[in-house]
């Protein structure tokens, strides 16, 4: 302990700026959300989650966006592994969205705009989680980043259907090795992207 309190602090600095910006924009969807799609409409997500970290990997840290997984990555296995996703997550969807009154109530106002309002909302969703935090904090925390980014993750879907949220912290990882595996975030974006869909598309029958 004693070793603990004397201790030099040393933070690094884009750890640092990775967390701040991230919990403030988290902080920003969830207090002016309904303004900003006033604003912008399904694009505020792409604004929040993509646009700005992109113009801090670019501006602030100087970096290749392709270093945070914004590339296509090994393209061959991200195909395979989302094919597989999909083939294994149809079912499971349509056995629990198919007959519960919670997620039915939840995502049936959902259904104008399908599906390219479930594209929008989560191209920029995916990327901060499964680019911008995750391949920031891999660089410092290695294969501990994958529950890392989890964790942000699933607290963001309190307020959804409780047996979907509670799930999110498995799913949560679970895209984050996709990522991992891939090195892009864009095979997690597309299986997400179907998730969501068609989660809205069984609740609304």
């Amino acid at each position: 302990m004693n070793y603990l309190l004397n201790e030099r602090l040393k933070f690094d600095w884009k750890i640092v700026t990775i967390t701040i910006v991230s919990t403030l924009l988290f902080m920003v969807d969830f207090y002016h959300r309904k303004l900003l799609f006033d604003q912008l409409g399904y694009w505020f997500r792409v604004v929040l989650y993509l646009v700005v970290p992109l113009l801090f990997i670019l501006l602030i840290f100087r970096e290749n966006p392709k270093e945070y997984g914004f590339s296509f990555g090994d393209w061959k296995a991200g195909l395979i592994i989302t094919l597989i996703g999909i083939l294994v997550m149809a079912p499971v969807i349509y056995f629990l969205g198919n007959d519960n009154a919670s997620m039915q109530k939840y995502y049936q106002p959902f259904m104008k705009g399908l599906p390219w309002t479930t594209f929008l909302d989560l191209l920029g969703w995916e990327f901060i989680f499964r680019g911008w935090i995750l391949f920031g904090y891999a660089r410092k925390f290695g294969p501990e980043s994958l529950w890392i980014q989890a964790v942000p993750f699933a607290l963001m879907h309190n307020g959804k259907p409780e047996v979907e949220t509670l799930s999110t912290i498995f799913g949560g990882f679970a895209f984050g090795w996709v990522a991992w595996r891939t090195k892009s975030f864009v095979y997690p974006f597309l299986i997400h992207w179907f998730i969501a869909t068609f989660i809205i598309l069984v609740a609304a029958g």
